[in-house]
């Protein structure tokens, strides 16, 4: 067949195979290929109502004699033409055929079969990542389908010729590598598989130039390596080369020239001697590492390092490190580089020059550290009026805490390792400066540390005296030796509190009950504190005056006066005072008698309650009035057979008087008007004796029980009965007329008991 006729079959076979399913006109039996190979075909068809059974016929299109024919029962639907040739196109046709051989419907189509099964030439490993295939071509195949497969995972790619490259390969792998070829039609089955390995992957290689004259190379191990070849020459292309094989993972190439560039590369091979990739780096030798570093804080955080310059050397890279492991740098190409620098901490500063050929030797390392962080917000209580109590959390890089309190009188100094310090023996009423420091060893301390003003409390008053100003009011003074405070006067005592308040030097007490003991102490306040209290002075009100008073006169001369008991008081002195004179009586008891009292006379009456320590109250009440004197001259006369007439001499005209005549027969009184100096008592019965007395009477008409008694025996006519010593009979006559008695006036004889 001429290349021409075989052309058009080919096109013609492309186009029918584009129609995967062809129908049968009217009919609905239709026929599908779902698989074609180098020397089969895969179809199915539709079932057909009234088939028992199906024939098709396969016959190739550019082969002369070459057909196909196979028989099918009515439960076949599918087949697989084999026997096939590979590349050739076949018209393809399905008949549904009744059981009496009568073909009810049919189908055709035309297909392509896939080019023939390639064979692989050689397959090897250059790289790490890929395996390279070499066959013979396929006469027909438009393309080959490459596979590289280890274990589960398989790789494909597809080439148009030998030879193919299958990439995204491990290294140091076996793979299993198969091969397909492809046309229009479909692909041909794999090709006998050929197992080959992937090389090694290359050493990564760290490069560096440790020293002038020396470049340092290491690698991380490499799967399945037995060994590494590592070579170095000027990139130049001057001097020779240096070529090491080793089993180690690092070499260093010495005795090179400084600041020359050089081209380092290495490879590992397996233990069949195969090599693996290679890895090329470039590296240049020294610069020497920078020298006369120094390090200083050149204002508040922040440190400055500055180093000297070095030959060869393009720039620099500082790297600072503080002891928390956080780490900063700077990369310059002068020679000082500025670092934010916190308080307490310790940095570790190490300077690297660099040039093209990278990064000089490792320096002296050194450090620093910087003052220790102040205390902040710390807190001071005052907890007396000399003692101060100052707190703080504690802060990094401080060994020691110094706490320093200042006036202008003077400074007080506390040094602890703890967070706290008392600083006692302040001045009272100073306003000082109080500052933490802290202190390391190695920086000593850190002199810029905030402070803050503290104010102690007041100082404590000093009582001068105290002074009565009435009964019960009382000044208490002292002095004042605060700028500003508010002064507290506490009388304490067991009946209660007292209090008085003032900005000055004194302050009055009102109200203070009389006859207590107290104690008395003065405090200073100010928005600082409180100061301590002042040294009590012990105080003491007069006693009370007692609140009942009563007189009784008990003789004419002598009166009798008692009172309530005056708190506090402990003697009493009591005087009854007229112009005619004074009575006085001094006791520790709570009555008195007085004598030498004047009858019927107004006096006025005074009290004076004394306490132990000798206060006095002075006490005054009514007045009082002694009662009228008693009448003397005290006599009787008869007044017929039942009467009897008292007589007597008045101390004044215009007092009353009241007779009493008491006996066993009967009381007899009688009460004349004022100014009458007698008073006549009848039906009175004779033969008693009675007891008369005569005595002024008081407003209230009460009788007095001083006077004096006077006892008379009255007998009746032609008695005999007599009444003993000094003793003087009544006797009536019969032939004494009673008209003649006023005339008689027979005077008694008074008869004393």
């Amino acid at each position: 067949m001429r290349g021409s006729e075989r052309a058009s079959l080919e096109l013609i076979g492309l186009l029918l195979h584009s129609l995967e399913v062809v129908f049968s006109a009217n009919t609905g039996f239709s026929m599908s290929i779902y698989d074609v190979t180098s020397r089969s075909i895969y179809l199915r068809w539709s079932k057909f109502s009234g088939a028992s059974s199906y024939r098709v016929t396969a016959t190739a299109v550019n082969t002369v004699g070459h057909s196909l024919l196979a028989h099918f029962s009515d439960v076949t639907l599918k087949s697989t033409l084999t026997s096939l040739i590979p590349n050739t196109v076949y018209a393809i046709q399905a008949e549904a055929i009744d059981k009496n051989g009568i073909i009810l419907a049919e189908t055709q189509t035309m297909q392509s079969t896939a080019p023939d099964i390639p064979v692989i030439d050689q397959a090897y490993s250059k790289l790490s990542n890929s395996i390279t295939v070499e066959w013979r071509a396929v006469p027909g195949a438009t393309s080959y389908l490459l596979s590289a497969q280890d274990g589960d995972s398989c790789i494909e790619t597809v080439v148009t010729k030998s030879p193919g490259t299958v990439m995204g390969l491990e290294p140091a792998t076996c793979y299993r590598i198969t091969i397909r070829s492809v046309n229009a039609g479909g692909k041909s089955r794999p090709s006998p598989s050929r197992k080959t390995t992937t090389v090694l992957s290359a050493p990564i290689l760290s490069v560096s130039s440790p020293s002038y004259d020396s470049i340092a190379v290491s690698w991380k191990a490499v799967y399945m390596a037995v060994g590494f070849s590592v070579s170095l020459m000027r990139s130049d292309g001057l001097g020779r080369m240096l070529k090491q094989n080793t089993t180690n993972t690092s070499f260093i190439f010495s005795n090179l020239d400084p600041g020359t560039l050089y081209t380092i590369k290495a490879y590992a091979w397996n233990a069949n001697g195969l090599p693996g990739d290679d890895f090329t780096y470039n590296q240049r030798t020294i610069p020497c590492a920078p020298g006369n570093i120094s390090t200083e804080e050149d204002e508040h955080g922040n440190l400055l390092v500055s180093w000297s310059r070095v030959n060869f050397g393009h720039y620099y890279v500082v790297f600072v490190k503080s002891d928390d492991g956080l780490e900063v740098y700077c990369n310059t190409s002068h020679t000082q580089c500025h670092f934010q620098s916190d308080c307490g901490f310790t940095y570790f500063i190490s300077v690297f020059a660099y040039n093209k050929a990278g990064q000089s030797p490792l320096g002296d390392v050194f450090n620093y550290t910087t003052a220790p962080c102040c205390p902040s917000n710390f807190r001071a209580v005052l907890v007396s009026s000399d003692t101060v109590e100052v707190s703080w959390s504690p802060v990094r890089g401080a060994e020691m805490y110094e706490t320093k309190a200042a006036s202008w009188r003077g400074t007080v100094l506390c040094n602890d390792t703890a967070t706290a310090c008392t600083l006692s023996a302040l001045r009272c009423d100073t306003r000082y400066n109080v500052t933490v420091y802290s202190f390391s060893e190695a920086r000593g301390s850190n002199t810029s540390c905030a402070s803050k003003y503290v104010a102690t409390a007041p100082c404590s008053p000093e009582i001068k005296n105290i002074s009565k100003e009435a009964l019960s009011v009382i000044s208490v003074h002292w002095q004042s030796n605060n700028e500003e405070a508010t002064y507290i006067v506490t009388a304490r005592g067991e009946t209660g509190l007292w209090h008085c308040t003032s900005s000055g030097n004194s302050c009055t007490l009102i109200n203070l009950p009389c006859g207590s003991a107290f104690s008395v102490s003065v405090i200073a306040r100010s928005p600082a504190g409180q100061s301590l209290p002042s040294y009590s002075v012990p105080l003491e009100t007069a006693p009370c005056c007692p609140n009942d008073l009563t007189l009784t006169q008990v003789t004419q001369s002598v009166t009798n006066i008692s009172w309530s008991i005056g708190m506090g008081a402990q003697t009493y002195a009591t005087t009854l005072e007229s112009p005619k004179g004074q009575a006085k009586c001094r006791t520790l008891k709570n009555y008195c008698l007085l004598g030498c009292i004047t009858c019927g006379t107004n006096y006025t009456v005074s009290l004076k309650a004394i306490s132990e320590t000798g206060l006095t109250s002075y006490c005054t009440y009514q007045g009082y009035s002694s009662s009228a004197c008693c009448p003397s001259g005290v006599k009787l006369y008869r007044l017929g057979n039942n009467g009897i007439r008292v007589y007597w001499r008045a101390s004044e005209e215009t007092i009353s008087y009241i007779t009493d005549l008491c006996g066993s027969k009967g009381n007899f009184t009688c009460t004349p008007s004022s100014g009458v100096s007698y008073c006549d008592i009848t039906e009175i019965p004779c033969g008693d004796v009675y007891t008369v007395v005569v005595s002024p009477a008081t407003d209230k008409r009460l009788k007095l029980t001083f006077c004096p008694k006077k006892i008379y025996s009255v007998t009746c006519s032609g008695s005999s009965v007599g009444m003993g010593k000094n003793t003087q009979y009544i006797h009536f006559n019969s032939h004494v007329h009673r008209s003649m008695l006023p005339l008689y006036k027979t005077k008694l004889q008074i008869i004393y008991t």
